[in-house]
């Protein structure tokens, strides 16, 4: 048996496609974030709409002490969650989790840890390792598509509290699994399997019904070897990309473009990158070893090298150079965020579509609206400088 390659390094890009696959059937341009006049007089000027987002970074508390990743929410909103790391998986030995909650709504986006796999036919293994043992900090379970991912792993883990839950639909996201596909594909005596899908589920929170979309991406590498019984198959897999975008029922498309900008804001540090690759590389090459005596992470941080190299640092930009291109056609397909120059920062940032102008202050903070009379600047002492629509 052989520890599964990690794809927890993947780039967003595939955040801001699975996003366009969950919201492509957004009509509304309401923004969920406005308040009506308190007054409804007709001949009062409405409130602009507008909506402030602030920069969020997440520091890897556990391991190396650095920013791991960082992404636009809305002001007011709650983070919570970070990096979790677990040397006892060679191949994806630290996963992120995190919800972001809007306190005055059912608003809610929320990402889970992946969740790594391994199976192989050969019934002497199994016997050492049935279903359900782990396996190199793999969980032993036979390869299932991404609906009967979200069915039976994601909501009997993640929901399992939650009474009266329905689910409403599935969908197949072929078009995901497609761009999934230009990734390296079989190769000799290794078969690759992509897929991708989402569930809807609705369930009461008190008087209020609540629905989520929830999503899943599942891979896996086959190879053909021989055991002491014959031919076997041993395959690692991965279920990836598991998220929820919770609402009060009826109101997802409406928050689209919110979910939407907290999505394709999201980047990796490439510090950070560079040593969880590092990290992951030496587990793997320790796998033969008795790893939770061996591995100690602050030992074998102690030993990567701060200078990214070559090939982490052109995979890291692959990556982000793919993003930015897939992000850019999404944007303009369902014009559900555009990009905008921070004056400040001198950078593109994608912002919700639709508001016609936004501002930037310097400290990661943005605001859009509508409105061609607002001025940020008017009853603060923050400098907020006018952002340019980019190409």
């Amino acid at each position: 048996m052989v520890p599964p390659m990690s794809r927890f390094s993947r780039s967003p890009v595939f955040l801001a496609y699975l996003l366009f696959s969950v919201m492509s059937d957004v009509q509304s341009q309401q923004n969920p974030l406005a308040r009506p006049p308190a007054v409804q007089n007709p001949l009062a000027k409405p409130k602009p709409k507008s909506l402030h987002f602030l920069m969020q970074t997440c520091v890897d508390k556990e391991g190396t002490g650095k920013e791991a990743f960082r992404f636009l929410i809305p002001a007011g909103w709650k983070f919570e969650g970070g990096v979790r790391w677990n040397l006892a998986c060679p191949g994806m030995p630290a996963t992120v989790s995190y919800t972001v909650r809007n306190p005055a709504g059912d608003e809610v986006l929320e990402v889970f840890p992946n969740q790594i796999f391994f199976y192989t036919t050969d019934p002497t293994s199994l016997s050492f390792f049935p279903v359900g043992s782990n396996y190199l900090g793999s969980e032993v379970r036979p390869l299932a598509d991404a609906s009967k991912v979200l069915a039976q792993i994601v909501l009997p883990r993640f929901r399992r509290s939650v009474t009266g839950l329905r689910q409403v639909r599935e969908e197949k996201l072929p078009d995901l699994a497609r761009q999934l596909r230009t990734l390296p594909g079989d190769a000799a005596g290794v078969t690759t399997f992509v897929d991708a899908a989402k569930l809807r589920v609705e369930y009461p929170a008190g008087q209020r019904m609540l629905e989520e979309d929830l999503t899943a991406v599942v891979e896996s590498a086959s190879f053909n070897t021989f055991g002491m019984n014959g031919a076997v198959t041993m395959t690692n897999w991965l279920a990836e990309y598991l998220m929820a975008f919770r609402t009060e029922k009826g109101k997802l498309d409406a928050n689209a473009r919110v979910f939407q900008t907290m999505v394709t804001s999201f980047r990796w540090n490439p510090q950070w990158f560079n040593q969880y690759t590092q990290v992951s590389q030496a587990l793997i090459q320790m796998k033969n070893q008795q790893i939770q005596q061996a591995a100690n992470l602050s030992r074998i941080l102690s030993q990567t090298q701060n200078e990214i190299s070559d090939i982490i640092m052109k995979s890291y930009e692959e990556r982000q150079a793919a993003y930015d291109r897939i992000s850019t056609n999404f944007s303009q397909a369902i014009r559900g965020v555009e990009s905008f120059r921070d004056p400040v920062g001198e950078r593109s940032v994608e912002l919700p579509s639709g508001y016609g102008r936004a501002w930037a202050n310097g400290l990661g903070e943005y605001i859009v609206s509508d409105d061609p009379s607002y001025n940020p600047n008017e009853g603060t002492n923050q400098t907020w400088r006018v952002m340019e629509k980019g190409e």
